[in-house]
């Protein structure tokens, strides 16, 4: 059968229009305007939000909260990678006891485990060596180490998952070729492994520490002095509630903001083995 030929040059070339994209970017844009009056008509005191912005309580409390995950999250990374390499380990001991660690941590609120650590001297009123010295829980336990405590030990239970992932997705020949050449496990992790799974880990761990930020909030129940706290200190004093929470919900998106482009060089850092080279013509 003979082909039969059409000159399409004299067409127009007609781009087909997403009606549901359209709606869909109305529907947001009507949404955004109505949020953004709501805030512009409503009763707030936008000079106070001004004011209370770098007011040196909330400044303190910023410190603090800043602090305080960093801490803690240096704290789950550690416990993390222990319990991770023992999760992984032959010996049937450690093994247990890092499922143990890893299943109660994450299972139990972090709320409830801050709760706990506050209010420990109900348990242990007294800790040390008998015989030897003794000292009050109550006056050891503060908020900043009830906190450090509660979000650092459950930080390192689900830190301790992502590091296992992490050391899973090196390729077994890599553990096979550095045993071949004589390396201890340790030598191995430390100079093989770790550098290989970090691609994987940094992040996960970046997530991790980002809602670390948001999660040192908690520590306001058991009195400890981030943003949040510092915040309702003062608006239970001159009654700017909403203004103050704008407050604490600027310096928390600045800071998250900062921590984004961290992990963003980060990442980049770590993945300079696996990018493309682009060579210049």
């Amino acid at each position: 059968m003979q082909k039969t030929s059409y000159d399409i040059s004299g067409l127009t070339i007609v781009t087909p229009r997403n009606y549901g994209r359209i709606f869909a970017v109305l529907c947001i844009c009507l949404a955004l305007a109505g949020i953004a009056h709501a805030f512009a008509v409503g009763q707030i005191e936008w000079s106070y939000v001004a004011e209370f912005l770098t007011f040196p309580a909330i400044l303190t409390g910023l410190v603090n909260t800043v602090v305080m995950a960093i801490l803690a999250m240096v704290v789950g990374i550690a416990l993390g990678v222990i319990f991770a390499i023992m999760r992984l380990s032959d010996n049937l001991v450690l093994r247990n006891v890092a499922i143990g660690y890893i299943w109660f941590f994450r299972a139990v609120p972090a709320l409830l485990q801050l709760l706990i650590w506050f209010n420990l001297a109900l348990i242990f009123p007294n800790f040390g060596i008998p015989g030897l010295f003794s000292v009050k829980t109550v006056s050891v336990m503060t908020p900043f180490l009830a906190a450090l405590l509660g979000l650092g030990i459950q930080q390192g239970a689900f830190t301790a998952e992502v590091v296992r992932a992490g050391l899973l997705s090196v390729d077994r020949g890599q553990y096979e070729a550095a045993q071949s050449i004589g390396m201890t496990r340790m030598m191995m992790l430390r100079y093989i492994i770790m550098p290989q799974a970090m691609r994987v880990i940094v992040p996960p761990i970046g997530n991790e520490f980002i809602g670390m930020v948001k999660l040192t909030s908690l520590a306001s129940v058991i009195q400890f002095s981030e943003i949040l706290y510092s915040a309702q200190t003062v608006y239970y004093a001159n009654n700017r509630v909403i203004e103050l929470l704008i407050v604490s919900a600027i310096w928390y998106v600045i800071v998250v903001t900062i921590l984004s482009l961290i992990q963003i060089w980060i990442e980049r850092h770590f993945d300079r083995g696996i990018r493309p080279i682009n060579h210049k013509k």
